[in-house]
């Protein structure tokens, strides 16, 4: 998990079932720039969608991600029984946390 790997302080636990965390805030702004990177890119890579006719690269993409999470629009997360990291919108991660 990449969770293991490194050392961060976990903002908020949301999903709390039978004593286990199902979705995990990742404060972004403590992770190591290249490591934040390659999550983000992992993502995108995951993501398949079609962005029209315009060709987006992946540079490009990686820094719409960076900007929309420096603003609070986006918030990475970390799902253990996925155990993979997601961005998702701050809109949905309240409907999220909501039903939970």
């Amino acid at each position: 998990m990449i969770l293991d790997c490194i050392s961060i302080s976990v903002v908020s636990c949301i999903g709390i079932r039978g004593g286990q965390q199902k979705m995990i805030e990742i404060p972004s702004h403590k992770l190591p720039a290249d490591l934040l990177t390659s999550v983000i890119e992992e993502f995108i890579n995951r993501d398949g969608t079609d962005y029209g006719d315009r060709e987006i690269s992946l540079k490009e993409k990686i820094e719409h991600a960076r900007i929309k999470i420096s603003q609070g629009d986006v918030i990475l997360t970390f799902d253990q029984e996925t155990e993979s990291c997601n961005l998702l919108s701050k809109n949905d991660f309240i409907k999220i946390t909501q039903k939970l």
